[in-house]
């Protein structure tokens, strides 16, 4: 929860030094002024998708974001294996940014631990700009896609525009993905 509270902080600090409103941040990004006051309290978790969009519309690093710090490498950078800056989003995901350290980047790289979840539970919807593509690396994810959903086992992939309503979720164990959102 504590890493929930920094991105909210991070969120706000963000719209302050902008000076700019929750309306006006919230239109910009897609999302009603009152989910982004959820987002800024810690109340309700920030979905890496919205993130992604916000750091697209006001041009600053998503790792910043993220993690709070900014990335300083333009040439390349290398994240040595279990190395990648981690973030612990909910109870069911756990992000590990493979490209943390890259400066102005067009797609960004994660490792996505899926913890699996009840089946009556309904699957979190996301939707942003740009492409993502995922490729399972151990499991079995469950994916829907345009309301299409579609099973993925260990060396499927996945590719498709993100302006599609979009969700995941492990089916029967632990599931680790590579997830590239550009």
């Amino acid at each position: 929860m504590k890493q929930i509270q920094d991105v909210a902080a991070r969120l706000r600090g963000l719209r302050d030094s902008l000076e700019i409103s929750v309306e006006e941040m919230a239109q910009q990004c897609g999302i009603t002024p009152e989910q982004l006051i959820d987002y800024e309290s810690g109340q309700r978790d920030v979905p890496v998708s919205f993130l992604h969009r916000l750091a697209s519309a006001y041009g600053v690093e998503l790792a910043a974001l993220l993690f709070g710090e900014e990335p300083t490498m333009n040439s390349y950078f290398v994240t040595r294996a279990g190395r990648g800056v981690k973030v612990e989003r909910t109870a069911a995901y756990s992000y590990q940014d493979l490209a943390a350290g890259f400066q102005r980047r067009c797609m960004a790289p994660f490792l996505v631990t899926i913890e699996p979840s009840a089946e009556d539970v309904p699957m979190t919807i996301n939707v942003h700009g740009g492409h993502e593509f995922n490729y399972v690396l151990d499991g079995e994810i469950e994916i829907s896609v345009g309301g299409r959903v579609t099973h993925l086992h260990k060396g499927d992939s996945i590719m498709f525009d993100s302006l599609r309503p979009h969700g995941l979720r492990a089916i029967g164990g632990t599931a680790r993905i590579i997830a590239v959102i550009s």
